[in-house]
């Protein structure tokens, strides 16, 4: 499973736009712990063929029954659901983490100090 998408140029892996069901098998509880350090919102696939956009803010995937807990787009929430009602995770929303890391930080002071 690749988890290092980003656009051409860009100065940071992200996982802004991937879809785990397209390189295969989607392993949940891995892509549970990366929606979960995710920056931004991401579509849950149901096993029953719902989606759902949301923001996960907490998992466990340790508890007898594991689980996931998101907030809505609205902001409603916290939400628990259990690993075994999802199918996937797309990384649909907006990596707002993308480009604020310290290296970029560097990079970009570096480049504003070469033009002045």
């Amino acid at each position: 499973m690749s988890t290092e998408h980003a656009p051409p140029g860009a100065d940071e892996p992200s996982l802004e736009g991937w879809d785990p069901s397209q390189d295969g098998p989607v392993d949940i509880p891995a892509v549970v712990d990366l929606a979960f350090d995710y920056r931004g919102n991401v579509t849950i696939e149901r096993a029953d063929g719902a989606n759902l956009a949301a923001y996960v803010s907490n998992r466990d995937a340790r508890a007898a029954r594991p689980f996931l807990d998101y907030f809505d787009v609205e902001g409603r929430g916290p939400f628990r659901m259990p690993y075994a009602e999802i199918s996937n995770i797309r990384f649909t929303g907006k990596d707002t983490a993308k480009g604020n890391s310290y290296e970029a930080y560097q990079r970009r002071k570096a480049a504003e100090a070469g033009q002045g």
